[in-house]
């Protein structure tokens, strides 16, 4: 498996002048995603699509965009999945090819919006709200409120569970959390949605889905397309470091998620769900 990281020798100007220094930058590479579909004999392949990744959890973050996308609905839509070995040679652990069960069906011109996915567009291009959204079906269930400290401890919670980030600077972190802070699931990725994908894709692995009594806590913005994986995932509440857009914020009033955008350590803004939120006079002190 290819490295998340690559050493870079850098000029750094500072109080000391210039300075030639080793650094170290996250990686990006495509990571090109195959079908293979039909019934036994007829088998054909379907070139997915191609989403520029972190290398690491190449197999979560096919499993988890697939779901995300409706395209499977559990993990036993899945036969197998596995590295391409005949392949170019720079292609080598960048091709994944994954085998449904014969009773899939794909409509090839819904899913002709995938054929490249930018690690930090998500759904750049899309020409309308139908054309990018996949069926949900929002999970009705008692949220019991959270205290507003705990909210704003949750950008050191995930900063501290941040491995690669601490190296580079240059990855998006998602982490799950429990509502004591405690953390569930974390991963990172050079874009926002392949970092949710692969946790997503865990949880699917391990039969957890939905995650209905969890925090999803993103490291930057929130896009439509986040909150919807999210809603697909189950989960109800979502908080982040920065801030959501106003088709994010319908997504999450439509399925009733909790949204909270600029968050840190002293505030944090509520978007939607208010009453799964505790908050005291002293609530982020």
């Amino acid at each position: 498996m290819a490295s998340t990281v690559t050493s870079a020798n850098i000029i750094r100007i500072g109080p000391n002048g210039k300075e030639q220094l080793p650094d170290l930058v996250a990686n990006e590479e495509p990571l090109e995603i195959r079908l293979g579909i039909g019934l036994a004999g007829q088998r054909e392949q379907l070139n997915l699509s191609v989403t520029m990744r972190t290398p690491g959890h190449d197999k979560e973050l096919a499993l988890g965009f697939l779901y995300t996308e409706s395209i499977i609905s559990n993990f036993k839509d899945v036969t197998s999945i596995e590295y391409c070995e005949t392949v170019k040679p720079d292609e080598v652990g960048n091709v994944l090819r994954i085998e449904l069960t014969s009773n899939i069906q794909i409509n090839e011109d819904k899913l002709s919006r995938h054929f490249y996915t930018s690690s930090s567009c998500g759904v750049c291009g899309k020409s309308s709200i139908e054309a990018i959204s996949v069926p949900v079906v929002s999970v009705k269930v008692d949220f019991a409120p959270i205290g507003a400290h705990l909210v704003c401890k949750l950008p050191n919670l995930l900063e501290e569970a941040q491995k690669v980030f601490e190296h580079t600077g240059g990855l998006h972190a998602c982490g799950l959390f429990d509502k004591k802070g405690n953390l569930l699931k974390l991963r990172e990725d050079v874009g926002r949605h392949n970092a949710v994908d692969k946790l997503i894709g865990a949880l699917l692995i391990e039969n957890t889905l939905p995650m209905i009594d969890s925090i999803l806590m993103l490291s930057g913005r929130i896009s439509f397309e986040l909150v919807q994986k999210a809603a697909r995932a189950g989960i109800q509440f979502i908080a982040a470091i920065g801030a959501p857009s106003s088709l994010a914020i319908q997504m999450a009033k439509k399925h009733q998620i909790t949204m909270v955008g600029f968050l840190k350590n002293s505030s944090f803004n509520i978007y939607s769900g208010s009453e799964r939120i505790e908050v005291n006079d002293d609530a982020c002190k």
